[in-house]
């Protein structure tokens, strides 16, 4: 199986993302896996697609560092045809590139579109991707598992929602990931509401959400594969975030740090809330993101913490993932007029 990974700029990548995890895995298990940025593509004067990709050249490899180090070689880059790959998966973060390449977000899941149409499984699906590049996506979800939300620019209707609230609430932009721009209001900084409406607001709609007490004690990252939970030996691949300081957020980009967790018959409720839309939208790997019993948000670019869950249960969850994409691919081969966004979850 020829699988590429498509993140923001190979450059940038490091060993401890869980995409490195998932290509170095999928290289050990024999297939040919390769990276490739969101630039890094060509749609031909003939109709051709083709990708600027890298891969570690080595047989075997023993640390994520070494496999990293190889493919991000300038030398082993080479110009593909995007037909010769079974699998595409999409990694990127379009929240990364929101101010220096704002272009980038549209771009990936655009080529991502073309090369499902190819014949190329592309997971998560393209066209659903591009539904869910800023967080109105989440509201799709049902009402039941989701905070109570204001999405507005309008100062008025804002500060009245955060007193509905009781003076209390969590707000952030529309665009963005990883905790970038979270701001707790509470009575203390009351009388600088206006000024956090305005910052965020510069740079477009404003999110609004209720306070969740549970908050305090950091949110959990569950990852669900085709609708279910990720589960290798009984163990659900799933994580408790706790902030080091502070800071009510609790991302491992912000500081976080991981402890295990118990997965309780309600975050499965939660999960089987959510499962239909997941499937009806070939969401292959999400990362759902818990605080008490909210769903605060769907990760369905890039989720990661793979290596935390490795390392809190002594489980390597990755194969799982690596070997439902050969299933997928297999099943093309048989059935190729099944479209992508329904192959994705299949």
């Amino acid at each position: 199986m020829k699988i590429g990974f498509v993140v923001n700029d190979v450059a940038t990548e490091q060993d401890v993302y869980t995409t490195t995890r998932l290509a170095i895995t999928a290289h050990a298990m024999g297939h040919e896996a390769y990276y490739m940025g969101i630039g890094d593509f060509a749609y031909n004067p003939d109709g051709s697609l083709s990708a600027r990709a890298r891969k570690g050249t080595g047989k075997t490899y023993k640390s994520l560092t070494r496999y990293l180090h190889d493919v991000q070689k300038p030398e082993v880059e080479q110009w593909l045809p995007i037909e010769d790959f079974d699998v595409v998966m999409l990694r990127f973060d379009p929240a990364d590139d929101a101010e220096e390449n704002p272009w980038a977000g549209n771009a990936g899941v655009a080529f991502g579109q073309l090369f499902a149409a190819a014949g190329v499984l592309v997971v998560n699906d393209p066209t659903s991707l591009a539904n869910a590049l800023s967080k109105a996506y989440f509201q799709h979800f049902p009402e039941i598992v989701r905070p109570k939300t204001l999405i507005s620019r309008d100062e008025e209707q804002i500060e009245a929602f955060v007193k509905e609230l009781g003076g209390k609430a969590v707000l952030k932009p529309l665009q963005g990931s990883g905790g970038s721009g979270v701001f707790l209001v509470n009575s203390k900084e009351a009388p600088n509401l206006s000024q956090i409406i305005e910052a965020i607001g510069r740079d477009g709609y404003v999110v609004t959400q209720e306070y969740l007490p549970e908050a305090k004690n950091g949110d959990i990252r569950m990852f669900v594969m085709n609708g279910r939970p990720l589960e290798v030996d009984g163990q659900i691949a799933a994580f408790r975030r706790v902030s080091t300081s502070d800071d009510i957020r609790s991302n491992m980009s912000t500081g976080g740090k991981a402890q295990k967790v118990n997965v309780t018959p309600e975050m499965l409720e939660m999960v089987e809330a959510v499962r239909p839309k997941l499937i009806a939208d070939g969401m292959f790997l999400v990362g759902l993101d818990i605080v008490g019993d909210k769903l605060m948000e769907v990760n369905v670019f890039s989720p990661g913490g793979f290596g935390s869950c490795e390392a809190l249960y002594g489980i390597d969850f990755v194969p799982a993932v690596i070997d439902d994409l050969e299933r997928k691919v297999s099943v093309r081969t048989h059935y190729d007029e099944i479209p992508n966004v329904r192959l994705a979850t299949l």
